[in-house]
């Protein structure tokens, strides 16, 4: 079937419309508000070298869009040629819920663990309909995050790392920046959730605008802020950067009986996330 003619900006007001449409982006079991508020969207080339470079600083496990096709894609495996782009998505956790995490200290609260696990169920619906939506139209879409080939290596040096790594693909697709305490700095801030699918439609590639990694943070850059350090209730985060193992134990083992008071399996953490400069929108 021939592809039909599909655009950035297409995909990216069918993804606003399921945001703000779908039913499943509601705290339904708190008070119905919205999870999350309007997307932010973004195209990474398939072929960026940056790809490549993750097998080094993430891992050699870490795949590349192209690798994601080959492998999942009978006809590309067997060498059929093929223009890769990697479409990715922030999804702004709502000022109300970052509100209620950011007057916590110690725990996070029930909204933002819902939003932790609902938030990312919805997030799983999104990445099947954008991947349907370019099936139908005769693209090939595939999300790394939960296709076969996804896992997660937890005896990594560094932490727990996994073979696709959404921010890093927001990275390529000119989204953001790293922070301090590893997570994602954004137009629209670090309090978020995001995705990506691989798709073999030829997207326009959305351009980097900034110059290093970590070009967002203001500690990092120019010494500054570092209100992440206090904001972490295990000290997880320092001058030197983010213990993941350290925060992987806080979130797995200390905030374990959390789970059952909220009703949830998973509760997140997110307080430095929240309570900080760069919770919304890029520090001035």
């Amino acid at each position: 079937m021939a592809i039909e003619v599909l655009s950035l900006e297409g995909l990216a007001a069918f993804i606003r419309a399921v945001v703000a449409s779908s039913p499943s982006n509601r705290l339904a079991h708190i008070d119905g508000r919205p999870m999350f508020d309007t997307p932010l969207v973004g195209v990474a080339d398939g072929d960026d070298p940056l790809f490549t470079r993750y097998k080094v600083i993430i891992g050699s496990h870490h795949l590349t869009p192209r690798e994601v096709l080959s492998s999942l894609v009978p006809r590309y495996a067997q060498g059929a040629p093929v223009t890769v782009r990697v479409l990715c998505w922030v999804l702004p956790i709502s000022a109300r819920t970052k509100q209620d995490n950011a007057a916590m200290t110690k725990e996070p609260s029930q909204s933002w663990a819902h939003t932790r696990h609902y938030g990312e169920l919805f997030n799983n619906e999104l990445r099947a309909k954008v991947e349907l939506y370019v099936r139908e139209r005769g693209g090939t879409a595939v999300a790394p995050a939960t296709s076969p080939l996804f896992r997660t290596a937890r005896d990594m040096p560094g932490g727990p790392s996994s073979t696709w790594s959404e921010r890093h693909a927001l990275y390529a697709a000119g989204l953001g920046t790293f922070g301090l305490c590893d997570g994602f700095l954004t137009p629209v801030g670090k309090a978020m959730r995001c995705g990506s699918i691989v798709t073999d439609v030829p997207l326009r590639v959305t351009p980097r605008r900034y110059h290093s990694r970590t070009e967002a943070c203001a500690y990092l850059e120019r010494g500054m802020c570092g209100v992440c350090m206090a904001r972490c209730p295990v000290g997880a985060i320092g001058p030197s950067g983010h213990d993941k193992n350290a925060c992987a134990h806080y979130q797995d083992e200390t905030l374990h009986p959390l789970r059952d008071a909220y009703g949830v399996p998973i509760t997140g953490c997110g307080l430095c996330q929240t309570g900080v400069p760069c919770e919304s929108e890029l520090p001035a």
